[in-house]
């Protein structure tokens, strides 16, 4: 960790930013979203658009938080705020952070759900828990673990403890240690399973379902999933790259750096990929089951198959190595405005962004069982059959992030200053300057309100 001359966090070096960057966004949206989503939604045909999605619209966005987190120098809620006033504006363009944090902390309250699930199958399966079962009681063994929610509500506990207590140790010896540690683990494991499932599976159906070129499989639908898993997977709205935007030094290229945050993203959704179809398709499983592919399907292959406890130790090891970093991303934009605004020490802000995570988090783990019936929102039509988690996952994914990112572009591709946007993107070519404000300007908004549209509609 660093500062500059003002005291402000630093990161130690350009590499440590790209590191904890591309760990904020490689995450279980590109080894468990990505996979389930590919098989649901038209194999190749998504691929094909999730890759423009990333390009064309996710990284001009990235590139605009980082500026904005770098000029402002503040936290996500007050970041947009400092750039305006800067260009003569109003701070109400504040509402980019604010929304951004509040959208995060409730993806986060439910996300570390997930990983306290993957905390659970990691236990389970490398105890042998799952060993010599039949494929219906590998089934009835999830629907089980969902029932109890003091089981459930324990490991999201604990994996909580966990990013708490990492991200008290800072910037420095918390986030960039975690992020030097899982990139190279995250990847050993990942190009292990790779192998094991090219050698074992069956590559030739696998490959074709997901690469084989379907363009007439390209519907309005696969096209917002698309869009929708390239922000998912990216963090763009969630205001995490707004965060750590503000401690990168000056000369660090911004569009460089999200440009390896897509590279990183479609490289890892790629090989899980790779990692999960051949298998999945040797053993005559549906590659379009959606959710529980990862915690039915696939321990009922690990079930089944010679090795299975050490091949799906190893891929619920990764698992866990995915979820890990972007949580500690994830929770950054509350713990900073807790350090910069109410005077918070780095420990104690990380208590209570995680504690608050936590107790949030309560609804979506009693969601699969005691609250199952319960529906929220239910007077609302699009609600009318959702739990609390639908609600969650929703309103934050599918509203409060496009929005957040629709104002994003807006802000920066029409209402800030030329001499801001020149001056934050001057490691960039003229060139490339231009290409990314008039992405800004023209095909970032549109996609948006699209999605918005067939969001509220």
């Amino acid at each position: 960790m660093a500062s500059n001359d003002t005291g402000t966090t630093l990161w130690s070096s350009r590499f440590a930013f790209y590191l904890s960057a591309v760990g904020a966004a490689v995450g279980l949206g590109s080894i468990w979203r990505f996979p389930y989503l590919v098989g649901s939604s038209g194999g190749s045909a998504f691929i094909f658009v999730f890759v423009l999605a990333c390009l064309l619209i996710a990284t001009p966005l990235l590139t605009a938080e980082f500026a904005i987190g770098r000029k402002s120098r503040r936290s996500p809620p007050q970041a947009a705020g400092v750039v305006a006033q800067a260009s003569g504006l109003s701070t109400r363009w504040n509402a980019i952070g604010v929304l951004g944090t509040l959208a995060t902390f409730m993806i986060m309250s439910y996300y570390t759900v997930i990983a306290g699930w993957v905390l659970a199958y990691t236990w389970k399966v490398g105890t042998g828990a799952l060993e010599g079962l039949e494929r219906p009681e590998v089934a009835s063994l999830w629907r089980e673990f969902l029932s109890r929610p003091w089981e459930i509500g324990a490991w999201h506990l604990t994996f909580i403890v966990l990013v708490a207590f990492i991200s008290a140790r800072g910037v420095g010896r918390g986030i960039e240690t975690a992020n030097r540690i899982r990139a190279p683990a995250l990847l050993i494991l990942l190009l292990i399973l790779v192998v094991y499932s090219l050698a074992t599976g069956d590559v030739k159906n696998g490959l074709a379902f997901a690469f084989a070129p379907n363009f007439g499989a390209i519907t309005p639908q696969v096209v917002l999933a698309a869009i929708g898993q390239a922000f998912f997977a990216t963090g763009v709205g969630m205001a995490m790259m707004l965060a750590y935007g503000s401690y990168v030094e000056r000369g660090t290229s911004l569009l460089r750096c999200a440009l390896i945050i897509v590279g990183s993203i479609l490289l890892v959704s790629l090989l899980a990929t790779l990692m999960i179809f051949p298998l999945v398709f040797a053993y005559g499983m549906n590659p379009a089951q959606g959710t529980e592919l990862v915690f039915e399907v696939l321990p009922t292959l690990f079930a089944e198959m010679p090795g299975g406890r050490v091949i799906g130790s190893l891929f619920f090891l990764l698992l866990i190595f995915a979820a890990l970093t972007p949580s500690l991303a994830g929770i950054e934009p509350l713990v900073a405005w807790l350090e910069q605004r109410r005077g918070c020490s780095r420990p104690m802000a990380a208590v209570i962004a995680c504690g608050a995570s936590w107790l949030l988090g309560i609804g979506s783990v009693l969601s699969f069982n005691l609250w199952s019936g319960w529906r929220p929102l239910g007077a609302i039509p699009v609600f009318a059959h959702s739990t609390f988690f639908d609600v969650m996952d929703y309103v934050s994914s599918n509203v409060l992030l496009p929005i957040g990112a629709l104002l994003i572009s807006v802000f920066v591709g029409w209402r800030v200053s030329r001499t801001i946007v020149v001056e934050q993107l001057e490691e960039t070519t003229p060139t490339g300057r231009r290409i990314v404000v008039w992405l800004l300007r023209y095909v970032c908004p549109a996609a948006l309100a699209i999605i918005l549209a067939t969001a509220i509609a």
